[in-house]
Formats: C-alpha cells, sequence, structure tokens
C-alpha cells in the first residue's frame, strides 16, 4: 500500500523517545507488541460493511495493512494529525479528572493479549476495580465533546469498548470525554456502558473471520 511506511525499531525509538516507560501506551515495547494484531482501536474497521454486505473500504485496507506487518514483522506508521496529538496530550489530564469525580484509582496497563484469540488484543486506557475498564476520547473538535453530554457515547466507540470488555472479560467500562478546554463543569462527560453479550457474539465472529482472512492472505503471499 502506498500509504504504508514501514519502519524498524530504531525509527520508532527515535521518533517516540524516551518519554514512555517499557510498555506503555505509545513506547516501543507497546507498538512493537501489536504487530500484526487485530487490536480492540480497530475494530470499528473491521466492522465496516456496506450496506450490501460487502467489506468496506476501511476494512480492506486495515487487512493489508495486518498482512504487510505479518509479512515484514514491523510496525505501520501512521500519520499523526494534530487531533491525534491532542489527544494523546490531554489523555493524562482526562485520567486526573476522572478518579477526581469518581473517587477511584485508574490501573493503568498494556497491550492485553485476548485469552483465547491469537494476534487479537487490546490497550485499554486503564483498568477500574475488579470488573471495570475506561476509555477516554479527548475530541479536537469541542462540538463533538459537547454533544456527549446531550447524546451519550458516540456509537462509533461502541467496538472498541464491547471489545475491550471481550478481551479482558470485565463487565463493564467508564467511557469519558474531555476537553480541558471548556468550563469546569463540563471538562469531563462519563458514561457507564454494560457488557453486551449479543453484541460481543457478533463482534467475536467478525473478528475471528477477519483474523482467517489475514492468515489466508499471508499464506498466500509467502
Amino acid at each position: 500500500m502506498s500509504d504504508t511506511i514501514i519502519i524498524d525499531a530504531a525509527a520508532l525509538e527515535m521518533k517516540f523517545g524516551a518519554d514512555k516507560q517499557p510498555g506503555e501506551q505509545g513506547s516501543v515495547e507497546w507498538l512493537l507488541a501489536r504487530v500484526g494484531f487485530c487490536t480492540a482501536s480497530r475494530f470499528k474497521d473491521v466492522m465496516d460493511f456496506t450496506k450490501k454486505g460487502d467489506p468496506g473500504a476501511k476494512r480492506k485496507a486495515y487487512l493489508w495493512e495486518l498482512v504487510c506487518e505479518r509479512l515484514t514483522g514491523k510496525a505501520a506508521q501512521h500519520f499523526e494529525s494534530a487531533a491525534m496529538q491532542h489527544g494523546t496530550e490531554c489523555e493524562p489530564q482526562a485520567r486526573m479528572e476522572y478518579e477526581a469525580q469518581s473517587g477511584v484509582m485508574v490501573e493503568q496497563v498494556g497491550f492485553i493479549h485476548h485469552p483465547t484469540i491469537a494476534m487479537c488484543g487490546g490497550s485499554p486506557d486503564g483498568l477500574v476495580d475488579d470488573d471495570g475498564g475506561v476509555e477516554f476520547k479527548c475530541p479536537w473538535n469541542s462540538a463533538n465533546h459537547l454533544q456527549c453530554f446531550l447524546a451519550g457515547m458516540p456509537d462509533e466507540h461502541i467496538p472498541q469498548v464491547q471489545g475491550l470488555m471481550w478481551i479482558t472479560g470485565r463487565q463493564w467500562w467508564d467511557f469519558g470525554s474531555f476537553d480541558p478546554r471548556m468550563p469546569e463543569h463540563c471538562r469531563l462527560f462519563q458514561c457507564r456502558v454494560m457488557r453486551d453479550e449479543a453484541y460481543i457474539a457478533g463482534l467475536e465472529k467478525a473478528v475471528r473471520e477477519f483474523l482467517a482472512e489475514v492468515d489466508a492472505m499471508v499464506e498466500k503471499l509467502k
């Protein structure tokens, strides 16, 4: 793919530097641990189908991305927009605000492998208590953040949130949208999403089929 750039560990070290702890999201170790894996943050792409039921463009692109990673053993670099950088920079603030409002501590973790499905996993923004977790979004567009207060968690995040519950075996997940530019009472939106077994069953089927396609493509190209 013309928009997929393969980089090695040394290049990753130069790009991300030493400001990340080993295994922390965004660290070299974290990036390399995900090479070739179908990850929760991309489950939305796995579920991308047209109205006719055909694979959508995002699903096709993600399939080829994983094929490239499997064949090279190297991570595919993605363009980091200003919006993405904003989200990364604001996440620690979101976590602190969540802890202050909820009165609980967030356990930061790295990449978690699915317990039974090879090459599948996810990176929670944090685990909470014995049965929960948390996912933070920090929208570049403040309007998208404020809409959460009126309409709740956007549907586009359902695959990731339910997928993380599937991977970790947890029963609930708190979704948080954070914008430090807003007045204090509007800085953090949070809602609790409960585990949906019916949705997870459909997600599991889609992920298994997707991974089988990746495996088949890799075998043909070896």
